[in-house]
């Protein structure tokens, strides 16, 4: 494991693997870590076939510095624009998982030269179309007067929802402007996930333009898209991403 320090001087732990490029970057969800079963699958992955692939920590998550409650959208997308261009060289194919969809996209602003893009149960805007939405007039009060929320979650303690991330999430947002996604685009949605719902990747098929873009829905996979099924699938829409991103000059 290495550390990659920020310019805001957030610590940031990573996993880098060398190899061929493009980089294959994973990009993590809401309160996972690198050490997660699909990051570490796409390690092997990478190992395996001789692919450069990186994997991360945003600061407040893992072993990397700083407080979850602490962080918001803005912060951990400066993270991995910051660890992304400090680490890797060359094209990258982005692979976002739940909240690291949203990143993801995020990133197909700001970096030099993505290559392609994978979601896996990408959920852009969540904070505003998710967690501010269902909120209900007592729990919104109590995050403008307390600054923050706990929310029920089915995947360990509760989430502490901050007014931060709320007000800062709004400064984030990808589907309400013109989204250009010019490379090669796989979304990789379950229809028996409770945490994003299967219409965010309809919304983001429909609001998105690319000359490339698929959505395949697996019956019955929940949010953590894990089994060996779902790992195969991700490992052969990675391989197809990059096969048509790699077009020879």
């Amino acid at each position: 494991m290495e550390f990659h320090d920020t310019a805001a001087g957030r610590r940031i732990a990573y996993e880098y693997t060398p190899g061929t490029g493009p980089t294959v970057v994973f990009l993590g969800g809401y309160k996972s870590d690198m050490q997660g079963t699909k990051a570490v699958h796409l390690e092997d992955w990478a190992q395996e076939t001789g692919r450069a692939f990186l994997r991360f920590d945003y600061s407040g998550h893992g072993d990397s510095g700083g407080k979850f409650e602490d962080g918001c959208i803005g912060d951990w997308a400066e993270d991995a624009q910051s660890v992304i261009e400090a680490v890797t060289e060359g094209p990258v194919l982005l692979v976002g998982s739940s909240m690291g969809g949203w990143i993801a996209l995020l990133m197909t602003q700001r970096l030099a030269d993505v290559a392609g893009l994978v979601t896996i149960a990408g959920a852009p805007d969540f904070t505003e179309d998710g967690f501010w939405a269902d909120f209900d007039a007592e729990q919104r009060k109590a995050i403008m007067q307390d600054g923050q929320v706990a929310l029920p979650s089915d995947y360990g303690d509760p989430y502490i929802v901050t007014r931060r991330l709320i007000e800062d999430g709004r400064k984030h947002l990808v589907l309400r402007d013109p989204l250009e996604l010019p490379f090669p685009v796989r979304l990789l949605q379950g229809t028996a996930d409770t945490a994003v719902h299967p219409d965010r990747a309809l919304k983001l098929l429909d609001h998105a333009a690319s000359p490339d873009m698929r959505l395949v829905l697996v019956d019955g996979a929940d949010h953590r898209f894990s089994d060996a099924d779902c790992l195969a699938l991700i490992e052969s829409s990675v391989e197809e991403v990059l096969a048509r991103a790699e077009v020879p000059d």
